[in-house]
């Protein structure tokens, strides 16, 4: 199979990839230094490489950040269809809200729209009490008991809202994982991504990111802003064809925390570049066929192009045989191409005949032999 392979230079040349000195796995990736005026941010690409990072351990307020874990714990212990009665209690809840009225009804889904669009914290209060049996800490105990099965080291709930409250606590890190979360939920990723909400009696509200109507890039995002925890926001952008997640925590205002996030979004998707990881106009192999026929060139069924970070290292595995029967017919699978970046695998397509070989008749052959023999004979001679 000497044709059949390919040096892997060659390979990251026909790509204009370039090779870094070190490799290293999607997930540890060293983040490039970033500088924004917040006390703690993070930023993660799909693919797991860790783009930029500072103090995104350490324990801060969230604010309501908190309520994309109030809406996971309900979406997953309440149909989007429950009617809910609204308590004195929770429409008394101070803060931001969506004047919830004691006694109304609404659906957990008009709920949760308020809860994430809104950032409303009577809705929050709401659905835990409907959701918790009638007690906030019962559900609250679930809040934490999921953190715990996300993997949420630094995160402690001690409310379903997010007003300041001891030991109640997050980091960058962890609010940019629980919006990962929250967003592979398809009711809870249409809300992140509105822009308003209107609940029944004609109350429409705009949603709380500025960034949503302002920034196309945006698919969905979660604000936050609390004495302790300042302005904070955790968000998704998706551009190139991939999607980065990142957090901002401890801006000093609403106007700096919209920059400081869109800058962090910004960096991440232009570490992202699209390649074109399999070409259907390059020949990836030929094969012999005999009998004098031409080689059969060997191509891939279709492109594809893909978006790797620009630190990527591409590799491609080639798998052709040397030589094939015939007839040969165009279009006929002869082998496979599969790019690895980093040992995962972003493309792989069929590869195929270029064009058909037909397989002579028995005067062909015939002849082939003939001059064969000759040829061989003469060798021998001379």
């Amino acid at each position: 199979m000497r044709r059949a392979l390919l040096a892997v230079a060659a390979l990251l040349a026909a790509l204009g990839v370039a090779v870094p000195a070190s490799g290293g796995s999607a997930a540890s990736v060293a983040a490039e230094s970033v500088r924004l005026d917040a006390a703690a941010w993070y930023l993660v690409g799909e693919d797991g490489a860790v783009l930029a990072g500072h103090r995104s351990r350490e324990r801060l307020a969230m604010a309501s950040i908190t309520k994309l874990m109030t809406a996971l714990v309900t979406v997953e212990r309440a149909p989007l269809a429950d009617v809910v009665t609204v308590s004195q209690g929770a429409a008394s809840v101070g803060g931001s809200t969506a004047l919830l009225r004691a006694g109304e009804q609404l659906t957990v889904a008009e709920l949760l729209r308020a809860l994430l669009v809104q950032s409303a914290n009577d809705a929050a209060e709401t659905l835990a009490l409907h959701v918790g049996g009638g007690s906030t800490a019962r559900f609250v105990a679930a809040m934490n008991a999921k953190a715990e099965e996300l993997g949420l080291a630094d995160t402690r709930f001690a409310n379903p809202h997010g007003l300041d409250a001891p030991g109640h606590h997050s980091s960058a890190r962890d609010t940019t994982v629980l919006l990962r979360h929250a967003l592979g939920v398809p009711f809870l990723r249409d809300a992140l991504g509105r822009t308003s909400v209107t609940l029944p009696g004609g109350r429409t509200f705009p949603a709380q990111d500025d960034l949503l109507a302002s920034w196309p890039p945006l698919v969905g995002a979660k604000t936050g802003h609390t004495d302790d925890a300042g302005w904070s926001e955790v968000a998704a952008a998706r551009g190139k064809g991939v999607t980065v997640y990142g957090a901002v925590l401890g801006t000093g205002s609403r106007e700096e925390r919209n920059a400081e996030l869109r800058s962090l979004l910004r960096h991440g998707l232009d570490r992202y570049h699209r390649v074109l990881a399999v070409d259907r106009d390059r020949v990836y192999a030929e094969a012999e066929t005999g009998y004098g026929r031409a080689d059969v060139e060997i191509v891939a069924r279709r492109s594809l192009v893909r978006t790797v970070r620009d630190d990527a290292s591409l590799l491609e595995r080639v798998v052709v045989p040397e030589s094939v029967g015939l007839p040969v017919r165009e279009g006929v699978v002869l082998g496979r191409v599969d790019v690895y970046d980093a040992g995962r695998l972003v493309a792989s397509s069929d590869l195929v005949a270029a064009s058909s070989v037909s397989e002579p008749g028995l005067l062909g052959k015939a002849l082939w032999y003939a001059e064969t023999t000759a040829g061989n004979l003469w060798g021998i001679v001379a």
